[in-house]
């Protein structure tokens, strides 16, 4: 059990304990001012009994409106044990405490004057008489229980804000870790897809060359040569130079489009959206453009921080049920669009900030204006809410398929000319 819990418990023991005795001090001093003994511990035992049954389903229910209509019927009870005798008053004390706690403060206030009142009158309708001392006590005691119970209220609104606000630093700090490794992964993934790159791309300027070239001396010769021995040799190197280039070209694809199959950005994306779908109730999925380009790692990493700032805005305040990012090409530049349908916002530019959280959406403009791109958010209340961020993509790259298209053009050309 915590501080706090502790603290709580050990309160409401307190209480208790303090309920008990009151009562019980008032049955002996009821006794003694000459009340019946039966009476006043009949009463007594019937308003314990009533506090006892409300305490043990306060603790397992929690049901506040059920504790609001339990008070009132304590404080009935205790009315009956004033019948009784004026002794009774000093049990007013624990009322005046659960009304601080159950009740808002104007309905306390006006609770805890009626039940003043009451002790005021007790002594009078039993005694013909009320003392000025016990008329200031009953008044400092209900002022002092009904300052007690809403401090002890604003404590543990306090503690419990505490809570929420460390647990939220917490999640901050794994979803930073989370973040992290995930750039971890895309950034090992981008240096793989580009050293794929990098060796199909020498394959096909040095190896891929020399074979075309043994094959078109090949051909030249089989015209020239009058020996037929040396006719065939070449011819048979011809067949070899080409059946070696066409193996050429499928090694080189079968290197080059590897992260278009398994794009390292798609991947990681898929993986906050797996993440999403366990942890909450929440429907994820991702679409792709087939002719989306190979991204410089900067385009990547944007994206996937812009993902993943907006997938925590998704979980934490859109109560959506589906969730859908996609990735489009648009010649020249790469947009991402985040879907929810969720409950929306009225003016997303006029969104209130609290001290600990709505920055996410001016980071990720930020981060795209710095990249030369934007951000472009669309959303009523009821509506769900989108967001469409947009990035110049790299014009030095392109489609790693188109690539393998243009080479596999000059190589068929190569092809055709050597066997003109």
């Amino acid at each position: 059990m915590g501080t706090r819990g502790w603290t709580v418990r050990t309160m409401e023991i307190g209480q208790h304990a303090m309920a008990l005795a009151l009562t019980v001090i008032s049955c002996i001093r009821a006794i003694d001012r000459g009340a019946s003994p039966l009476a006043a511990i009949a009463v007594s035992i019937v308003f314990l009994a009533w506090y006892g049954l409300g305490a043990v389903r306060a603790a397992r229910s929690g049901a506040i409106v059920l504790a609001k209509w339990w008070l009132l019927v304590l404080a009935v009870a205790w009315l009956c044990t004033l019948l009784v005798s004026a002794e009774f008053i000093w049990i007013a004390f624990v009322l005046w405490l659960l009304a601080g706690h159950l009740f808002s403060l104007r309905i306390a206030v006006v609770f805890t004057a009626l039940t003043y009142i009451a002790t005021v009158v007790a002594p009078l309708a039993h005694y013909g008489a009320v003392g000025t001392a016990s008329i200031i006590g009953s008044l400092i005691g209900a002022v002092f229980a009904l300052g007690l119970s809403r401090g002890y209220i604003e404590l543990l609104r306090e503690g419990r804000r505490r809570e929420e606000l460390l647990q939220s630093l917490e999640q901050a700090h794994q979803n930073l870790l989370d973040l992290q490794d995930e750039l971890a992964l895309t950034q090992r993934h981008a240096g793989e897809i580009q050293e794929r790159t990098r060796v199909s791309r020498d394959i096909h300027d040095t190896i891929a060359q020399e074979i075309s070239s043994i094959r078109l001396i090949a051909h030249a010769e089989v015209d020239r040569t009058t020996d037929k021995h040396a006719s065939q040799v070449l011819r048979q190197v011809e067949d070899l130079a080409a059946q070696s280039s066409r193996d050429v070209r499928r090694i080189i694809a079968a290197l080059a489009p590897a992260e278009l199959e398994d794009g390292a950005l798609t991947a990681a994306i898929r993986r906050l959206l797996t993440r999403l779908e366990d942890d909450t109730s929440i429907t994820g999925r991702v679409e792709v453009d087939e002719t989306l380009p190979s991204l410089p790692a900067e385009v990547e990493v944007a994206l996937l921080r812009t993902a993943q700032s907006a997938l925590a805005n998704v979980r934490q305040h859109s109560r959506a049920s589906r969730v859908m990012v996609s990735l489009m090409d648009l010649d020249g530049s790469i947009r991402m669009d985040i879907v929810d349908d969720g409950v929306g916002m009225a003016d997303p530019d006029s969104r209130q900030r609290e001290s600990e959280s709505g920055f996410g959406l001016d980071f990720i403009g930020s981060r795209m204006r710095e990249l030369g791109g934007e951000l472009v958010i669309e959303t009523t209340p009821g509506s769900g809410f989108a967001i469409s961020a947009t990035l110049p993509n790299n014009p030095t790259l392109s489609s790693r398929q188109n690539h393998l298209g243009e080479d596999g053009d000059v190589e068929g050309q190569r092809t055709q000319g050597d066997s003109a």
